[in-house]
């Protein structure tokens, strides 16, 4: 399969992805805004699972990802208590796959490399409408509660001290796909600031929240959006204090890194596998470990439906329009 190539145009927030193709394409079917080899006949804004057998995967070795929002090595290690679980649920191998970008991640489960994943809040709508993604949990604290604020971030003595103040300076990105590293922050400061990219400000690229939030902390640069649960994360494993950096700026909550499935995996594995999201014991876990840094501790039950309608919202007033081919 060629790569998969993101195109962005910063000045109209266009994303499109451009794949080849490969497999069989779905007949004429009601599907919604999912690509054409997808199907949406019960109307969930997810792809149904195929009813023709022949296009059912029930692969030996299944392969999971991490949205590559941190340094992948970390997260391996995090995973590792959760992964042991899924292969003794499912009764096979699982590995760790270590993405480094949203559009690799997007591009392995459209090609069929990838059955199993966690996609960042703002690269949601891309894996489920491009890639037949069917997510149907994410991580919550253990009383119930979910989701992250995005945040604008400053160093002390930067001379930012209001979201106004960054008219005429520097404000880094993570990548177009994020939420909370683009997204958000777009909408939000054209609507409520009137500030515009290029502009009122130059906008730089990250590429991943610990690079924007390492370097507001170094004073690489002078703001950045990024999302808090990463920033929690990292000063409780001390790669910054928390007096590093100010926030200016604190949104409403989002929905966190949704996780779920390819959807042509056979149907009995993917209730095996859901079912060991659901019933995991976080106690003494490597997850635990690592998790419990942004207070989660414990996997809830969720729909793309409903959970990520205010993230279709802020693409619709991004002018976010998603082609796949």
């Amino acid at each position: 399969m060629n790569n998969l190539k993101t195109l962005l145009s910063m000045s109209g927030a266009v994303v499109a992805l451009t794949v080849a193709a490969t497999g069989a394409w779905a007949e004429d079917c009601a599907r919604g805004t999912l690509d054409t080899r997808y199907c949406d006949v019960d109307g969930d804004m997810i792809a149904d699972i195929p009813t023709d057998e022949t296009q059912l995967v029930d692969p030996d070795t299944l392969i999971f990802a991490y949205t590559p929002v941190e340094d992948p090595a970390v997260y391996k290690t995090a995973w590792s208590d959760f992964l042991t679980h899924l292969e003794s649920e499912t009764g096979k191998k699982v590995v760790f796959f270590p993405v480094q970008n949203n559009a690799a991640q997007i591009e392995a489960m459209r090609s069929g490399r990838l059955h199993i994943a966690g996609f960042n809040t703002g690269s949601n709508p891309l894996a489920v409408n491009c890639a037949g993604f069917r997510p149907f949990t994410i991580m919550a604290s253990k009383d119930g509660n979910f989701g992250y604020e995005m945040e604008i971030i400053t160093y002390p003595g930067s001379g930012i001290e209001k979201v106004e103040d960054i008219k005429g300076k520097q404000l880094a990105f993570t990548s177009p796909t994020s939420n909370s590293g683009f997204k958000a922050p777009s909408a939000i400061l054209k609507s409520d600031f009137d500030l515009l990219p290029d502009r009122d400000f130059e906008p730089v690229y990250s590429g991943k929240h610990d690079n924007s939030i390492l370097g507001v902390a170094n004073k690489d640069y002078m703001a950045a959006s990024i999302a808090n649960s990463v920033k929690a994360r990292m000063i409780r494993r001390d790669v910054i204090k928390e007096d590093d950096v100010v926030t200016i700026y604190k949104s409403q909550t989002f929905p966190t890194t949704g996780f779920g499935v390819a959807y042509n995996l056979k149907p009995e594995l993917q209730d095996t596998i859901r079912n060991a999201f659901l019933n995991f014991e976080w106690e003494g876990t490597s997850l635990q470990v690592e998790f419990e840094k942004s207070n989660e501790g414990q996997f809830i039950e969720m729909t793309y439906q409903e959970f990520w309608e205010v993230i279709r919202k802020i693409d619709t007033a991004n002018g976010v329009s998603y082609a796949c081919q």
